[in-house]
This record gives C-alpha cells, sequence and structure tokens, in this order.
C-alpha cells in the first residue's frame, strides 16, 4: 500500500467510526488531508482499534518518521559544562533515545485540539492512538488526575525513543514564588527518578510549562539544569546522558549559555 492509500485508509476508518463524521469532505490535495488525519486523531476518545487499522497506521507514522529521519542521541555532542549533559533544538518526536519527556495535562490522554501547536498533540500525533489508549488504561486504574510534579511512563509505540515519560507541570501565575519553582523542580526529579527506576540510559527533556502554561522562559531552564546537575551528582542510577530538547530560539540560546 502506497503513503497516500495508507492515508486514505485511515481518514475513511476513522470517519466511519463516528456518524457526525459523516459529512467531512475529503481534501483532494495531500498535506490538507494529513492535517484532517491528524485532527481526527486528536479528537478521537480511547477505545479498542482494530488489529487492521493499527497495521495501517503504524506504516503510515513509520514512513513518516523514516522520511523525517531519525536523531540518535550518540549524534548529540555532549555540553563542556558536564559531559552527562546536552543540547538539541529540534523535533523531539525524532529522537532515538531511552524515553522523551512529554508536558502532559491532568487527564494524561493527550490534546483534544484539532493540529495544536503543543508538544502534548505532537507526541500523541506521531506515537499512535495506541499511547492515548494506554494512558486511558493508567488514568483509569488511578481514578483521579494526575497530580503536578509527578511522573507516568508508557510505551512509545511509533516513535524512535523506547519509551514516553508524561510529567503535569504547573501553570504560571504571576508573580513567580518558590512553590511554583519547587513544582517544576518536581516534575524533573519525579521523571528522572522514574527513568532511574526503569533503567534508563537517555532521557530528553522538553521544556516543561513553558508553553501553553506560560512558565518564564530563562527560570524554567535554570530550574531544569539545577536539579537535573543535582540528581546526578546525588543519585546513583544507570543515566548516562540527559538531552534538553528546544524548540524556540529563545530557549536555544538561554539553554547554550547554562550549559556553556
Amino acid at each position: 500500500m502506497r503513503q497516500d492509500e495508507r492515508l486514505d485508509y485511515l481518514i475513511n476508518y476513522l470517519i466511519g467510526e463516528n456518524p457526525a463524521n459523516l459529512s467531512i469532505d475529503l481534501p483532494d490535495e495531500y498535506e490538507p488531508k494529513r492535517a484532517l488525519l491528524r485532527g481526527l486523531m486528536n479528537i478521537r476518545l480511547p477505545r479498542p482499534l482494530a488489529s487492521s487499522y493499527l497495521e495501517v497506521q503504524d506504516d503510515f507514522l513509520r514512513e513518516e518518521l523514516r522520511k523525517k529521519g531519525v536523531v540518535n542521541q550518540d549524534a548529540i555532542k555532549a555540553s563542556s559544562k558536564d559531559k552527562r549533559l546536552a543540547l538539541w533544538q529540534g523535533d523531539i518526536t525524532r529522537l532515538a533515545v531511552d524515553a522523551i519527556v512529554n508536558a502532559a495535562n491532568s487527564q494524561l490522554l493527550g490534546c483534544f485540539i484539532p493540529n495544536h501547536g503543543c508538544i502534548d498533540n505532537a507526541i500523541h500525533s506521531a506515537a499512535g492512538l495506541q499511547l492515548r489508549q494506554v494512558c486511558h488504561d493508567l488514568m483509569s486504574a488511578q481514578n483521579s488526575p494526575e497530580p503536578v510534579g509527578h511522573a507516568k511512563i508508557t510505551p512509545a509505540f511509533n516513535l524512535p525513543s523506547r519509551y514516553v515519560i508524561h510529567t503535569v507541570g504547573p501553570v504560571f501565575k504571576a508573580p513567580l514564588n518558590e512553590y511554583q519553582s519547587a513544582l517544576l523542580s518536581d516534575c524533573y526529579r519525579a521523571c528522572l527518578e522514574l527513568a532511574a527506576q526503569t533503567q534508563l540510559r537517555t532521557i530528553a527533556f522538553c521544556c516543561i510549562s513553558t508553553g501553553e502554561f506560560c512558565f518564564p522562559n530563562q527560570e524554567a531552564a535554570e530550574i531544569a539544569v539545577s536539579t537535573v546537575i543535582n540528581f546526578l551528582n546525588n543519585t546513583d542510577s544507570d543515566i548516562e546522558k540527559v538531552i534538553f530538547n528546544v524548540f524556540k530560539p529563545i530557549d536555544y540560546e538561554i539553554y547554550t549559555d547554562l550549559l556553556k
């Protein structure tokens, strides 16, 4: 099956699942069709999927990953400040590491806004619908929202990483205070503790809370670097490399300065 045929199959499957979607007109061009598929995936509530859908979806997403290109952690240069730290700017869904960190919401189900630009949406969209389902299973067992500063680990499915570690960061409210800073530090520490318990060697952090949750970029980066260094210096673990993954130029500049 060609990639365009897979795309049509996936769209038609998801439209057919829900009678409310039957009025959707399929675009003629590939890119609008691709945006439609992502939007349909984003709004789909967690429930079991047919194996035939999953087979086509996985082939489709893995072909997309092949075209984007996988970035191996060995290709990311270590920081001169600390050889255990590294900085990389780009799409976190391309990183072949033991775990990437997702800045999640308290429901831990991913972003339901079609084609939203948050990292939660990007990770779930690239991993496939299995990620929402396994998160749903975790949250059903927990039977309560995920607290800020905690972490959960799941398989990564169609991502090149082995796992996704999900953490809920604090929503920033000015002025910045010690409590909010401590909550953000808890996020990094909880992810590292979970990575250590799982005997992971590499982990890539996104800029937790700095996007939709509006935490100031400079202070967030300072908290991230200091928390990670303190953990590595004072905890016996298998963690060999921590990558700070940034997307925005402002975060790249801030982390570059901090990691000199």
